[in-house]
């Protein structure tokens, strides 16, 4: 049985000792992510480079050891949780912009760079980066090609996949490899895109190759105000079959503007039902006839009043509003447990009241803040943990909302992965046939199920356990492995 002063050793080997912890209480804030399942690792480490990570995932193969890479922790569906404990491959220090190309409008970067920070170097050559998750500021480039994430602006533009061209990776065996490349069009199969939102399950992106788009000349920015959420979403329907795709249209409903106005002061009105955050862009004379008929839309739909921010500043003080919505909600309970699923933009009405009665029944608060363009909800469910059973309920409703999101012809996820939250959901969408053959893949890149164990696909001895093994543990003894 390996103990833990030998897999220590090992890592600080590799990695040096100041780049390697196991402490207990240097151990606490990489038990969890942005969801609520806990569970302790053995040890963190912090490769400096691609050698260094591929040396780390052989020792750990080597041991026996469970692997779990972790980006930033922003994730919000239990991927980046150490469901087996084991060993956390933590890649924040490997955050240099290797490059941008303006001429091919690329850029290559390490995988523990923050996504905002890609946007800031490359605003410098007339350039940004798409993807915009929520947690911009803090989540990694690395992070979001695990997750395939999205954000506020990928209505027009598309999600992970579509922006990134090429990773270097160490796969689960330990070996390094290149997918796709510095192009958009490789002959061959796209392992590049199967890699893509596979959630840390086949390796760890080392390099990335991501596009990078012109910045747009002109931005509009609506913020229309209506009584109810009902008008609220069809207005997104009416806005898309006029013919327009909007950069962005982002819902908040009463709940949230109230909580984000309270904390951020974005000039939200607190009393509206639901507010619809609506951006255009692209050249000035296509853009303002959009802007006229989006207006025309939400008025026709009910809307009370439809702003137009006057200046950058006002624009970005609402956006500030729409992205910082979430963590404004520590305001209504102490803890929260946010959805992702998404329906069809038609379904919107009829799940959002799916959504009322759940939380009506279960005596749950739940704040409704989406990428309503493309149907993706997050209702965000607050609590109360040290409530006896409030967790057990919480989780019981969240079942019963992604199952009302499947039904109406949706899906599990939008941005933020199946990870260990909804693997046990992937049966409502795919047959064992499906997830026989998704599980296969793991095996091409040499994860017998010991990378990032738990996750994404249902099953596996021990997965619904988490960090449940404290006897075991004790039974061993505290510097072995169970």
């Amino acid at each position: 049985m390996t103990t833990r002063r030998e897999l220590v050793g090992g890592l600080s080997r590799i990695c040096g000792d100041a780049n390697v912890l196991w402490r207990p209480e240097d151990l606490l804030v990489y038990e969890f992510d942005g969801t609520i399942e806990r569970s302790a690792p053995y040890a963190v480490v912090f490769p400096a480079n691609t050698e260094e990570v591929a040396e780390v995932v052989r020792l750990c193969n080597a041991l026996g050891v469970a692997i779990t890479p972790r980006g930033a922790g922003t994730g919000l569906s239990g991927g980046s949780v150490p469901a087996r404990r084991g060993v956390v491959i933590a890649t924040a220090r490997m955050r240099r912009i290797l490059e941008i190309d303006p001429a091919n409008r690329i850029a290559v970067v390490e995988p523990g760079l923050p996504n905002i920070q890609l946007s800031e170097a490359a605003a410098v050559h007339g350039l940004f980066y798409a993807p915009d998750p929520s947690s911009q500021k803090a989540c990694t480039i690395g992070g979001n090609v695990a997750e395939n994430a999205g954000g506020p602006h990928c209505l027009a533009l598309g999600v992970t996949t579509n922006h990134v061209l090429g990773l270097e990776v160490v796969t689960a065996a330990g070996d390094i490899t290149w997918l796709g490349g510095h192009v958009a069009d490789t002959p061959g199969y796209d392992l590049r895109g199967a890699f893509i939102g596979s959630e840390g399950t086949l390796g760890i992106a080392t390099k990335v190759v991501v596009r990078l788009l012109p910045l747009p000349a002109s931005i509009v920015t609506l913020l229309a105000i209506f009584d109810t959420i009902e008008q609220a979403s069809h207005t997104v329907s009416s806005i898309i079959a006029a013919g327009m795709i909007p950069a962005a249209m982002e819902m908040m409903d009463r709940t949230t503007l109230q909580a984000a106005e309270a904390g951020l002061q974005c000039g939200y009105p607190p009393d509206a039902g639901a507010v619809l955050l609506v951006e255009l862009d692209g050249i000035a004379d296509v853009v303002e006839p959009q802007a006229t008929s989006a207006r025309a839309a939400c008025m026709e739909n009910g809307a009370k009043e439809v702003r137009v921010a006057r200046d950058a500043a006002t624009r970005e003080l609402l956006w500030k509003g729409r992205k910082g919505a979430i963590g404004s909600l520590g305001r209504i309970a102490p803890n929260y447990y946010i959805l992702d699923g998404v329906v069809p933009r038609s379904k919107l009405v009829e799940v959002m009241a799916r959504v009322g009665e759940v939380s009506e029944r279960y005596g749950l608060p739940i704040a409704n803040v989406f990428h309503a363009g493309d149907g993706n909800l997050h209702p965000c469910i607050a609590f109360d943990e040290r409530e006896p059973g409030a967790t057990k309920r919480v989780l019981e409703a969240g079942a019963e909302i992604m199952r009302a999101c499947v039904d109406a012809g949706g899906s599990l996820s939008g941005e933020h992965g199946i990870g260990f939250e909804k693997q046990q959901f992937m049966p409502w969408l795919y047959s064992e046939t499906d997830l026989d053959n998704m599980g296969r893949l793991r095996g091409v890149f040499g994860n017998s199920g010991g990378f990032n164990p738990c996750k994404l696909l249902p099953g596996g001895t021990g997965c619904g356990e988490m960090a449940h093994n404290d006897a075991a543990i004790r039974a061993a003894g505290p510097d072995a492995f169970v």
